[in-house]
C-alpha cells in the first residue's frame, strides 16, 4: 500500500469524526465574531437604548466581552464532564448550549417591546453561549486528536484549528451580505437572519456527532480503571507544570492573532489613514490562506515534529514584526495585503496548527480534557482580549509609534519559546523515566 492509499485511507475512514471537529470549532468562531460586529452595529442601538448611545455602545461591548469571563468556568465545568463521562456526550452538550443560545438571541424581542428584560435577556443567552464555548474548543480537538493515528495526530490535531479562520470568514460573509439591506431594515429584522442561520450549522453538527463512537483513547481510560475522580484536582496537583506550559504555548498564538486580525482594523486605518475596505480585504485574504495554511501545516508537522515547526514558526514570527509594521507604513494597498498574508496567513498557522496536538500531548489521557482547557483558557485570558487593548494603549501613550507595539509582540515570542523549550524537556525527562522503568 502506497503512502497516498494510506492516507486516504484513514481520511475515508475518519472522515465524520474530522468533519464532526471541525463544525464544532466553526460554529464557535462564527457566533464569536458575529457578535462581535453586531455588537458594534445593532445591539446598542436597540437592547441598551435607555442610556446615552455612547454608554449604551460601552455596554454591548461588555456584552461582548463577558464570555472572556465566562468561558474559563464553562471550559473547566464541560472539562470536568469530558474527563469522567467521555468526550462525545460533552460534546453534544457544549454544542447545543452554544448553538441554541445563540439562536434565541436572534429571536429576542427589542428594549421598545419588554424594556428592561431585554438586555437582562441578551446576558442570560451571552453566557450560556460563554459556558459551552468555553468546553467546546477542549471537545472538539480531542475527538479529533485521540482517533488519529500515531504518524497523523499532527494533521487531525490541526483540522479544528481551522475553524477560527473557517468561523471568521463565514461570519465576514454573512455580514457583508447584510449590508445590502437599508439601515433600517438591518435594525428591525436584518440583524436576526446570521443568528438564526447558525441554527442549521448546530443541527448538522448535532447530526454528524450522534453516530460517532466514543474515542478510542477515553475507551482505554475507562477499561484500565484509571479515570480520574477528580479532574481539576489532580491536574492541578500532578500537571500544574504543564499547565503553564500550554498557557505559554497558547501566548504567541492567540496575542498576535488579535493584533493581526482585528487591533490592524483600527490602526490602519486611523493612524495609517487606510480605507476601511483595504483593511478587511486583506484580514479576508490572510484568513483564506490560513485556512488551506493549516491542515497543511498540520500534515507536515507529521513528517518534521511538532516542536520544531512550532518553535521555527514562533521564531520567524517574531523576526518579521518590524518588517510587518514597515509595509503597514508605506500606506499602499499591495503593502498591508504582502504584510497580512505573511504575517498572518503563512507564519502564524503553523502556530495553530500544532498548538492543540502540542498541547494534548504534554497530558495524561484522564485527564486530558482539563488540562488543555486550563492551559488553553489561562493563555487566552492573559493574552487574547487583553491583546488590541494594550496595542491601543501603548500606541496612545507614544503618540502613535508602533515601537512599543512591536517590542509588546516580542515577549509573547519569547514566553512561548520559553514554553516549548520546557515542553520539549519535560518530553525529554518523561522519555529518560519511561526507559527506566522499563529497565
Amino acid at each position: 500500500m502506497t503512502t497516498q492509499e494510506s492516507s486516504s485511507t484513514i481520511l475515508k475512514k475518519n472522515k465524520r469524526v474530522l468533519i464532526a471537529s471541525l463544525t464544532g470549532s466553526s460554529i464557535e468562531w462564527f457566533d464569536y465574531f458575529l457578535y462581535g460586529t453586531a455588537a458594534a452595529l445593532v445591539f446598542n442601538k436597540i437592547f441598551f437604548p435607555m442610556v446615552d448611545p455612547v454608554i449604551g455602545l460601552i455596554l454591548s461591548y461588555l456584552s461582548f466581552s463577558l464570555t472572556f469571563f465566562i468561558r474559563p468556568i464553562g471550559g473547566v465545568l464541560f472539562a470536568h464532564i469530558g474527563d469522567r463521562i467521555g468526550r462525545k456526550k460533552t460534546l453534544v452538550l457544549t454544542l447545543s448550549l452554544m448553538g441554541g443560545a445563540t439562536v434565541m438571541i436572534g429571536l429576542l424581542p427589542t428594549y421598545d417591546q419588554i424594556g428592561i428584560w431585554a438586555p437582562i435577556l441578551l446576558i442570560l443567552m451571552r453566557i450560556i453561549q460563554g459556558m459551552g464555548i468555553g468546553g467546546e474548543w477542549g471537545g472538539a480537538l480531542l475527538l479529533a486528536y485521540e482517533y488519529a493515528p500515531e504518524k497523523r495526530k499532527g494533521f487531525f490535531g490541526s483540522i479544528p484549528q481551522a475553524g477560527v479562520t473557517i468561523g471568521m470568514l463565514m461570519a465576514t460573509f454573512i455580514v457583508s451580505l447584510m449590508t445590502l439591506f437599508s439601515e433600517e431594515q438591518f435594525l428591525s429584522w436584518g440583524w436576526r437572519i446570521p443568528f438564526l442561520m447558525s441554527a442549521v450549522l448546530v443541527l448538522l453538527g448535532l447530526w454528524i456527532r450522534k453516530d460517532i463512537d466514543e474515542t478510542p483513547e477515553f475507551k482505554k481510560v475507562k477499561q484500565s480503571g484509571q479515570v480520574a475522580k477528580a479532574p481539576l484536582r489532580d491536574t492541578l496537583t500532578h500537571h500544574w507544570r504543564e499547565v503553564l506550559i500550554a498557557a505559554g504555548l497558547k501566548v504567541v498564538e492567540t496575542a498576535p492573532f488579535y493584533i493581526f486580525s482585528t487591533f490592524i482594523v483600527s490602526y490602519a486605518t486611523t493612524t495609517l489613514a487606510y480605507q476601511k475596505s483595504q483593511v478587511l480585504e486583506a484580514v479576508t485574504l490572510g484568513a483564506l490562506v490560513a485556512t488551506v495554511m493549516i491542515p497543511l501545516m498540520g500534515l507536515l508537522s507529521d513528517k518534521i515534529g511538532r516542536k520544531r515547526m512550532y518553535a521555527v514558526s514562533v521564531a520567524l514570527l517574531g523576526l518579521f514584526i518590524v518588517p510587518w509594521f514597515m509595509l503597514l507604513d508605506t500606506g499602499t494597498t499591495w503593502a498591508i495585503m504582502l504584510a497580512t498574508v505573511v504575517m498572518f496567513g503563512i507564519l502564524w498557522a503553523p502556530i495553530t496548527a500544532v498548538l492543540g496536538t502540542l498541547c494534548s500531548e504534554i497530558f495524561s489521557a484522564n485527564v486530558r480534557y482539563t488540562g488543555i482547557t486550563l492551559g488553553y483558557q489561562i493563555g487566552a485570558a492573559l493574552a487574547g482580549g487583553t491583546a488590541p487593548l494594550i496595542a491601543t494603549g501603548l500606541l496612545a501613550k507614544y503618540d502613535g509609534d508602533w515601537v512599543p507595539v512591536a517590542w509588546y509582540l516580542g515577549a509573547t515570542v519569547t514566553i512561548s519559546l520559553i514554553a516549548i523549550f520546557f515542553a520539549s524537556r519535560s518530553h525529554r525527562i518523561d522519555a529518560v523515566n519511561a526507559q527506566t522503568s522499563r529497565l
